[in-house]
């Protein structure tokens, strides 16, 4: 009879959400910028990469593509297969890098949420911008509508993929609201769409409206000249972070908009050409002076599908 003892079975790593999103090798969008935020939040992240790239396509040379549907499947399944899905609270999603990579995760992500019902999906139908227009594949659009926004509990699109989704006009926020509310079937319960009206903003300041079936609320924030990639990357993690520490979910887009300024003012100061990341995703700004620049008010403008006369006007401070 051996006298060996067994050491004691160790645990997996399990972390609170899986973010799949793109890589860069320099610079700061997708996973690059998402995990840090998440991570500054006290979140445990497992990134999933859908391209990897040399930098963001804005530069004069970019190398790399989108990872091989088999192997985008098998970094998933090893995922479970590891036994690291067992505490996990949110699956956060990103630019995707074709179609078949949207199937493969719808048809992971349904598996989930069979298992798991409190498991929370965040989904950026990452498509374009109105500087940029589409800079996926054409048949991106689809796939979302077809495989992956009807798995959503949120959605993050920014006005531009808004109006591509939904073939609605989105000039005012009337215009935005209708075009979401298109969007909130099934499973999917809010939506939060960044740089919304452009047309509509006063000097100085942008604005998110957060809509769901029930109510819609403008977010009003200061509007910062630095223009790097990354930020609607860096807002969907931060809000998906402050939603699971428990915020509300109009004060965590409320939070995630004010980290956006933040990051900005940095991004700024630094006068880089790439994303910064403010230093305490998490935490108030020590300085009262800075923290009120950084002031961002949040309103209630629709009510039960109704214009709200009088509707209020309540600053956040995060």
């Amino acid at each position: 009879m051996s006298d060996k003892t067994h050491p004691p079975a160790l645990r997996p790593l399990r972390p609170d959400v899986v973010s799949v999103q793109s890589q860069v090798v320099y610079g700061r969008v997708g996973n690059n910028v998402a995990v840090p935020t998440l991570e500054s939040l006290g979140l445990s992240v497992a990134a999933v990469p859908t391209v990897v790239f040399s930098n963001t396509p804005h530069y004069p040379t970019m190398h790399g593509g989108a990872l091989p549907v088999e192997w985008f499947e098998g970094y998933l399944q090893d995922l479970s297969a590891r036994g690291a899905l067992h505490a996990l609270r949110a699956v956060l999603v990103g630019y995707l890098g074709n179609q078949g990579q949207a199937e493969v995760l719808a048809h992971w992500t349904q598996v989930l949420l069979a298992e798991r019902a409190a498991l929370r999906v965040v989904i950026d139908p990452v498509m374009g911008d109105h500087d940029h227009g589409i800079y996926v594949d054409a048949g991106m659009a689809e796939a979302y509508r077809q495989h992956l926004l009807p798995l959503a509990h949120g959605l993050t699109p920014n006005g531009f993929e808004l109006a591509h989704l939904t073939g609605r006009p989105v000039d005012d926020v009337e215009g935005v609201v209708a075009a979401a509310r298109i969007l909130l079937a099934g499973r999917t319960q809010w939506i939060a769409v960044t740089s919304a009206a452009p047309d509509t903003w006063a000097d100085g300041e942008m604005q998110v409206v957060f809509v769901t079936r029930e109510q819609a609320h403008v977010i009003t924030h200061a509007r910062i000249a630095a223009v790097p990639k990354g930020t609607g990357d860096l807002f969907s993690a931060a809000l998906t972070g402050h939603w699971l520490n428990g915020a509300t979910l109009p004060a965590a887009v409320a939070r995630a908009c004010q980290v956006i300024v933040q990051a900005l003012r940095h991004t700024e100061r630094a006068q880089c050409t790439e994303l910064l990341l403010p230093a305490r995703v998490g935490s108030p700004q020590a300085n009262s002076q800075i923290q009120a620049r950084e002031l961002v008010r949040i309103r209630q403008v629709f009510s039960e599908s109704h214009w709200s006369h009088g509707s209020c006007n309540t600053p956040l401070h995060t």
